[in-house]
């Protein structure tokens, strides 16, 4: 599995929207921290797209902006706590978390580690490369995914399960792969950072089942941003 894990189909979709808003307020309040202007501040241009793509209200997305910028009288920090594991049957696992409260926040992942091994920094992040990584579809069909990736600079490229390519970059990268894919007319649906698995796991089904209900009781915790999983794709 490539990239950050996702759920599919398990929650209903106002509750869905709602963390997917939450987590990317999130995002957009820690990147506003380097400057308001989308123009001069890449991360923040990123996930500014990310939120206007999930269709997140205007007036939320600019008192995100607002707020991590430090612009409103009210203020909230919130800061990134990485943590590393394993999930059943020793799939290795990332989480990224942005929380306000560090000690809430690592007694939740402990208590939802429970049916898998909370490890420490280190023990699953070498197993990981720390790429930039870039989901989007075709501007056609039968366009030759590796010569666009070529073309836009990235190191690698791979089909996903919904017919769309992912494409890879250094993380100095990213934002120029992007701005070259999207010049190639290619639909960008998902622009980040984050982990590559170098040897993912595969398992038969039932324990990529008991796998897939321990990463989503995980994605289900309010201060989990992101989760990537050395799960091969089923």
């Amino acid at each position: 599995m490539g990239a950050q894990w996702k759920q599919k189909g398990r929650l209903a979709a106002a509750d869905a929207k709602g963390r997917i808003f939450t987590k990317l307020a999130k995002e957009i309040m820690i990147a506003a921290r380097g400057g308001a202007d989308v123009d001069m501040n890449s991360r923040l241009r990123l996930a500014v797209e990310a939120a206007k793509k999930a269709s997140m209200p205007r007036d939320t997305l600019e008192r995100a902006i607002k707020k991590g910028a430090g612009l409103l009288d009210e203020q909230v920090i919130y800061e990134t706590v990485v943590y590393e594991g394993f999930a059943p049957h020793k799939v290795p696992v990332i989480v990224e978390c942005l929380t306000e409260n560090k000690n809430r926040t690592a007694t939740n992942v402990r208590v939802l580690f429970r049916k898998g091994q909370l490890a420490t920094s280190g023990a699953v992040s070498w197993d990981f490369s720390h790429v930039g990584m870039i989901e989007a579809a075709p501007p056609t069909v039968g366009v030759d995914a590796e010569a666009a990736a070529i073309d836009a600079g990235t190191q690698d490229v791979e089909p996903t399960d919904d017919g769309a390519f992912r494409f890879y970059t250094d993380p100095p990268d990213l934002d120029a792969a992007h701005r070259a894919l999207s010049a190639q007319k290619w639909n960008v649906s998902s622009v980040a950072l984050g982990w590559r698995p170098k040897t993912p796991v595969a398992l038969d089904a039932a324990a990529r089942a008991e796998v897939e209900s321990f990463l989503a009781a995980l994605d289900e915790d309010d201060d989990v941003q992101a989760i990537y999983a050395g799960l091969a794709e089923g």
